[in-house]
């Protein structure tokens, strides 16, 4: 079962049905984001029961969106370990340093989640084929979600994304169209062909159910440690799903009564310095951002040039007390090399662009050294070794 009760537009406060195929506000063209009963959850839900439970993303069920466990479409995804950063912590003066190892969900990355709870929905909904634009990892684990549940996949994603992403995609039997452009061309593609052809669009906040399952990762973290959050969570952000759905995640804690202490987390999100339309809106104190002209970076999750969804994110930072802060790919290499020889993680562009951000909040003294932070790792390093 899920205590789900309507979708919501994140802007203009319209109300929609969970229960029919909706995209985003039709009034104002923004997000939707689901809505939950929590005061009945409140009522009737034991945080602690789910330490019990089989591992997995879905055993939180009754905090996502799909109502029947029928339609839950799942490959394993969810419970990825917190590890203790302490040799990392150690070289840069600091007494509390975690990793949140996303690189160990199917298809090697956190867009496992997302896909998970999108795809599970669309099944429950009948829809019978979805489209995405992406710029590695979202297609492939749409495209393997799709294979397991047996709805056709199309993906348009550039030509110089990495190798391993196409090659996921393809087995699994999605439609693979490269294009010459970033993820905004591509998503301008596979819009014209969701419309023509009815197609459903699982694009980054173009669905209200990506976030859903994104947001898990801060029940698992509230979790594993002891329900109380940490001071700092440093966050790669491209879409934005991520940032947005913990935020989210962490509210419906607080309403529900569990967490020990109702202080939030500051968050930090990260880009690379060749695509950073958030750190320049934060730092302009814009609610939204302006289209990054020529994005380039190695850290292809980082390469986009706009979100849909920028006006939560520059929101939720701002409600955190959190930051924003751009790092150069020398700095993400550096850090990547850094990650593995101290602590055993080959971390995907993504990921080590944290703690080169994290180099910088240290040096600028915005991080006091005792602080609990958490880095993500969003997905394996393994993606994106090119052929020699």
């Amino acid at each position: 079962m899920s205590y789900l009760n309507n979708l919501r537009c994140s802007e203009c406060q319209k109300s929609y049905d969970p229960h029919t195929v909706q995209t985003f506000c039709d009034d104002c063209q923004a997000p939707l984001l689901a809505e939950y009963d929590l005061e009945s959850a409140r009522r009737e839900l034991d945080r602690d029961s789910y330490r019990s439970r089989p591992r997995g993303m879905w055993r939180w069920h009754e905090l996502l969106p799909v109502y029947e466990e029928k339609d839950h479409v799942s490959l394993g995804e969810g419970d990825t370990p917190l590890l203790r950063a302490d040799r990392l912590g150690a070289s840069h003066g600091l007494a509390n340093l975690f990793v949140k190892d996303e690189s160990l969900n199917p298809t090697g990355s956190f867009k496992a989640r997302g896909l998970s709870a999108a795809i599970s929905k669309a099944k429950e909904l009948g829809i019978r084929k979805v489209i995405i634009p992406t710029a590695g990892n979202a297609g492939g684990a749409m495209a393997a979600y799709a294979a397991r549940s047996g709805i056709e996949a199309c993906i348009f994603m550039p030509k110089d994304t990495p190798f391993a992403n196409m090659e996921e995609s393809r087995i699994a039997g999605a439609k693979v169209i490269l294009i010459d452009g970033l993820i905004s061309e591509a998503a301008g593609m596979a819009g014209v062909k969701a419309r023509e052809e009815g197609w459903y669009d699982v694009s980054t906040f173009k669905e209200p159910y990506r976030t859903e399952g994104k947001k898990i990762m801060g029940y698992e973290l509230a979790e594993q440690l002891n329900w109380k959050l940490p001071d700092v969570i440093v966050y790669p952000t491209g879409g934005g799903t991520g940032l947005v759905g913990m935020w989210k995640a962490f509210a419906e804690m607080e309403a529900m009564g569990w967490l020990e202490d109702t202080k939030r987390p500051r968050m930090v999100a990260v880009q690379a310095a060749g695509c950073a339309p958030v750190i320049k809106a934060f730092q302009e104190g814009a609610v939204f951002c302006d289209y990054w002209v020529n994005a380039h970076t190695i850290a292809s999750g980082l390469r986009v040039p706009k979100s849909f969804a920028d006006q939560i994110i520059l929101r939720d930072l701002k409600d955190s007390h959190g930051t924003a802060v751009a790092v150069s790919d020398e700095e993400i290499l550096e850090a990547q090399a850094d990650l593995a020889a101290k602590e055993g993680i080959f971390a995907a562009p993504e990921g080590a662009a944290t703690l080169a951000a994290l180099i910088h909040l240290v040096q600028s003294g915005w991080i006091n050294p005792d602080e609990q932070i958490i880095l993500f790792n969003t997905g394996t390093g393994l993606k994106y070794i090119k052929t020699p």
